[in-house]
């Protein structure tokens, strides 16, 4: 094992010597039982609010981002895990809390990782990554409330960005008729390829509207929060679900409680950092049957370690689509 690594890593100052790629010797890696030899890690827009410092991700420094992680075990104190094993990691506050993914090795507990799917490639699980287990957590909210593909219109909103790109995907193979919203109009043919029916702009969700309005949606997957949210729950049918993941458009909620006590309309919380490990193998099972790997080159890009810094103010300024693979051997 090489006793240095390269890392991108965050120090707690202003402007552009916030971040920097660096190489990092073993010993300065945090105490855990299990390290991981990384292969692929991600940049999701929480990674690149982190490196910008657009937002106090980043809960101590220095501190290395990047939620999502996959490699192979080089050294294990734990009985779940052996040298040799491929092993994928998502949240638990990896990249916020305790050194991240955008590294070329890792420290973390055994319960926090899960096996690779034997369906998935190390860079197809990355190209699926936070997003795609997110979505897939989103989907089996609905399903577990009732909604089925007979239920009606499913809206998706970031549907251009990772976690709606696959939320389209999936529910469109399982059979679902999908509203695909985006702010960005020029992707509408990259969405509908994904399998939406219908591409709507970002405008028409975004101002404030009525408490209740005419009913649409039979569920919804909303990565954006604020008035785009209230509008969605404002017209979902009766005893329609909404699932919420998301802040891309802001924290708040300027909603009523109409929709729900008028209309039965469920709103269900999407936290994907400390689901339970039972959960998120039981949403990786589900995206190997489940997600079409043919879109896999439509949805991720892939970028080298060294690219991560310039590409974090793109994602965040909404010019990039679907999903950021980061070699970081490269």
């Amino acid at each position: 094992m090489h006793s240095h690594f390269s890392a991108i890593v965050i120090d707690d100052v202003p402007g552009p010597d916030r971040a920097a790629l660096k190489q990092l010797d073993n010993s300065e890696l945090p105490h855990a039982n299990v390290t991981v030899r990384v292969s692929y890690s991600t940049l999701n827009y929480k990674d690149a609010l982190a490196i910008t410092g657009r937002a106090p991700i980043a809960r101590s420094f220095p501190m290395i981002p990047g939620i999502d992680l996959v490699g192979v075990v080089e050294q294990s104190e734990s009985p779940m895990y052996k040298p040799g094993d491929a092993v994928l990691l998502n949240g638990w506050g990896v990249g916020e809390r305790h050194w991240g993914g955008l590294a070329q090795r890792v420290r973390v507990d055994a319960d926090w990782l899960v096996p690779l799917p034997t369906t998935f490639s190390p860079r197809e699980a990355m190209a699926i990554g936070t997003a795609g287990y997110t979505a897939m957590l989103c989907v089996t909210a609905l399903e577990r409330h009732g909604v089925t593909p007979e239920a009606g219109e499913i809206v998706v909103t970031g549907a251009a960005g990772g976690v709606g790109s696959f939320a389209v995907a999936i529910l469109a193979r399982l059979g679902y008729q999908v509203a695909g919203v985006t702010g960005r109009l020029d992707e509408a043919q990259y969405i509908t390829g994904l399998g939406a029916s219908l591409v709507l702009d970002r405008a028409e969700f975004a101002a404030p509207g009525r408490p209740l309005q005419k009913e649409r949606w039979a569920g919804a997957v909303d990565v954006v929060g604020s008035n785009t949210l209230a509008n969605i729950c404002a017209a979902t049918k009766y005893r329609g679900v909404v699932t919420a993941c998301g802040l891309a458009g802001g924290m708040d909620l300027p909603a009523s409680v109409a929709p729900f006590i008028l209309r039965g309309v469920t709103l269900v919380g999407i936290d994907s950092v400390m689901c339970p490990r039972e959960e998120r193998i039981a949403a990786w099972k589900r995206l190997s049957t489940d997600l079409d790997l043919s879109k896999l080159p439509d949805i991720a890009e892939e970028i080298g370690l060294s690219e991560v810094i310039a590409t974090a103010p793109r994602l965040l300024d909404g010019k990039v689509r679907g999903r950021v693979v980061v070699d970081v051997n490269s």
